[in-house]
């Protein structure tokens, strides 16, 4: 699913230097193309499949487990992060293409259980001591 998403100047720069690296590999008979992440033909965008095996070992090779760093992983960070920030539900079901609130709203499990805790932790009336 093709959505927009806003980029903050730290990513713009990440994208930036990528797409002079990505353009410096291309082959001289590739095409340009209009994709982040071409497939190596350069017609069409790379595969969400091809995407998480390029993942998985891009985290192999920073010694890192990649069942901690998958593209489901990742997305269910950036949502979580943003909750926890306090984003706006609406808003995190904009930026992952939710058709339903209530496949978003499967996020807030973790911030409420992170606020549950704050409470506990911080709250005068709350703590034990």
């Amino acid at each position: 699913k093709e959505r927009l998403a806003p980029l903050n100047a730290s990513a713009r720069e990440a994208v930036k230097v990528w797409l002079q690296v990505r353009d410096a590999a291309r082959k001289p008979d590739m095409p340009d193309s209009p994709w982040l992440f071409p497939s190596p033909v350069g017609r069409n965008a790379l595969t969400p499949r091809r995407f998480a095996q390029l993942l998985d070992q891009a985290a192999v090779d920073a010694g890192i487990d990649p069942s901690r760093v998958s593209p489901h992983v990742l997305r269910h960070a950036f949502a979580t992060h943003l909750l926890e920030g306090g984003a706006d539900l609406r808003v995190v079901q904009t930026l992952l293409g939710h058709a339903d609130i209530a496949t978003t709203q499967i996020y807030t499990h973790v911030a409420t259980d992170r606020l549950s805790r704050m409470v506990q932790e911080k709250h005068p009336l709350a703590r034990d001591d």
